[in-house]
C-alpha cells in the first residue's frame, strides 16, 4: 500500500471503506463542500463528495434500475416522470427506456454538476440528456414541487444523505408537496439509505411521509459500494395495489416495455419489497408514533 493514495469514506463513525486512487479526474473544494472524481481499477470511476461515496461506474446500474423500473413498471401506464436530483445523469439514462414516456422533467440544483458528470462521467447518462422528451430545469427541488401546478405519474427523489443541502428532500414539506405533485395512482420513490447503518432515517421517512399517502413502505437493493448491507427505497402511493401485483404482470409489463437491464427482473421487483424483519419493525414502530 505504501506510496498509494487512498480515499476513505466517513458516512459513519467507527466504521467505513477506502479506495485506491489510481488517478484523480477532478476535484473541487469550496467553503460547503469537496467534491472528488478519481479512477480505481475495482470500481471504474467513482464519484464522492464530503467524504461520502455518491456513484462509482461500476455498481450504479443497480441503484438507478431500481429506482427507476419499479415504479414505472409497478404503476403500469406512466407518462410523465419528475426526477429530483440525479444530476450524474444514471436515473435519467434508465427512464428513457421507457418509449411510452411522454414527458420526462429532470430538476437538478447545480447545473455545474450535470455538465462536470457529462465531461467526467459520460457512461452515467449515454446520452440521455438528448433525448426530446427530457427538460432539464436547474433549481431547487423543494421550491419546485412547491410551486408547481403539474401531476406526475412517477417522481424519483435521487438525493444525497439528509445532511446538509440534502436535508430538504427528507422533509415532511417536501414529502407533502410530491404527493400534491403525484397524479391519481402516481408513485414516489426515493432513496433512504442503508437500514442496518441508518435505521433512524427509515422512521424518519415513515413519521413525515405516511400522513400523505395510503401506502408507505420500503424496497431493496444490494448496491456493493454503498457500505453496510442492502440499501432501502421509499415507496409511497395511494395505489395499495401497486407493490402487490402478481409476478406475471409484472412479466408481461417488462416484456411490452422492451428495455434491457443487468440488475433489475421481474421476480426480483416483486421480491425487493420483503423486508427484514428488524425493519419491518422499525417501520412499524414508527408508523404507530406518526399515528
Amino acid at each position: 500500500m505504501q506510496g498509494k493514495q487512498q480515499y476513505f469514506e466517513t458516512l459513519h463513525t467507527a466504521y467505513g471503506q477506502y479506495f485506491e486512487i489510481d488517478k484523480v479526474l477532478y476535484e473541487q473544494k469550496t467553503p460547503q463542500w469537496h467534491l472528488s472524481i478519481f479512477e480505481n481499477r475495482q470500481m471504474g470511476r467513482v464519484m464522492a463528495l464530503n467524504g461520502v461515496i455518491q456513484t462509482t461506474e461500476r455498481d450504479e446500474f443497480v441503484y438507478h434500475e431500481m429506482m427507476t423500473h419499479v415504479p414505472i413498471l409497478a404503476h403500469g401506464d406512466a407518462k410523465k416522470v419528475l426526477i429530483i436530483g440525479g444530476g450524474d445523469g444514471g436515473m435519467l439514462r434508465e427512464v428513457v427506456k421507457h418509449h411510452s414516456l411522454e414527458s420526462i422533467t429532470m430538476v437538478e440544483i447545480d447545473g455545474d454538476v450535470v455538465e462536470m458528470c457529462r465531461q467526467y462521467l459520460p457512461k452515467h447518462s449515454s446520452g440521455a440528456f438528448d433525448d426530446p422528451r427530457v427538460q432539464l430545469i436547474i433549481g431547487d427541488g423543494l421550491a419546485f414541487v412547491r410551486d408547481c401546478q403539474e401531476l406526475f405519474d412517477v417522481i424519483i427523489s435521487d438525493c444525497t444523505d439528509p445532511v446538509g443541502p440534502g436535508e430538504v428532500l427528507f422533509s415532511s414539506e417536501f414529502y407533502k408537496n410530491c404527493k400534491r405533485c403525484l397524479a391519481d395512482k402516481g408513485i414516489f420513490v426515493a432513496q433512504n439509505g442503508v437500514p442496518f447503518m441508518q435505521l433512524a432515517e427509515v422512521q424518519n421517512t415513515v413519521r413525515r411521509m405516511s400522513a400523505y399517502v395510503k401506502d408507505c413502505w420500503f424496497y431493496q437493493a444490494a448496491v456493493p459500494t454503498y457500505v453496510g448491507g442492502n440499501m432501502a427505497f421509499a415507496w409511497a402511493t395511494d395505489d395499495q395495489e401497486a407493490r402487490q401485483l402478481p409476478l406475471a404482470v409484472l412479466q408481461e409489463r417488462f416484456q411490452r416495455a422492451a428495455i434491457s437491464t443487468r440488475y433489475y427482473t421481474p421476480a426480483l421487483h416483486q421480491a425487493s419489497f420483503a423486508l427484514p424483519a428488524y425493519v419491518e419493525q422499525a417501520v412499524a414502530s414508527a408508523m404507530t408514533v406518526a399515528r
